[in-house]
Order: structure tokens, then C-alpha cells, then sequence
């Protein structure tokens, strides 16, 4: 497990190992949401780079004879 420092200036640096292993580069934009006592970090991703994620997905739907 990695720790982190909150900085004087209130800065934070990832640890070389997270950032690695999810490709974030600097400048990487995050959406920063409180949850109960935590902080999570979520990165954006330009929109150009989520086209095809969801390629191969199922997209049938079981639905009940009324909703048909």
C-alpha cells in the first residue's frame, strides 16, 4: 500500500508504481468526489478515447411479455 503527503501548498503526488500501471501522463484532468471518509480521484478521459469500449457487448435485453 502506497501513502500519500498532503503538501504545505495542499499538492499530492501519486507514487510512480499507480501511475505507471494506469497510464496517467501529467496533466491528466480528475473528477475528485468525497465518499463517507475517503476522497477517490477519477481520471477524465477525452471523449476520442472511449469510442469502442463497450465493442462485443451484449445488447439483448430480457424483458417481461407487458413491456415488450
Amino acid at each position: 500500500m502506497s501513502t500519500i503527503t498532503l503538501s504545505n501548498e495542499y499538492h499530492l503526488v501519486i507514487p510512480k508504481e499507480i501511475r505507471e500501471s494506469m497510464g496517467l501522463q501529467a496533466g491528466t484532468t480528475f473528477e475528485a468526489i468525497p465518499y463517507n471518509n475517503r476522497i477517490e480521484l477519477i481520471p477524465i478521459k477525452p471523449i476520442n478515447e472511449l469510442k469502442g469500449i463497450f465493442k462485443g457487448i451484449d445488447t439483448n435485453i430480457t424483458r417481461e411479455d407487458d413491456r415488450v
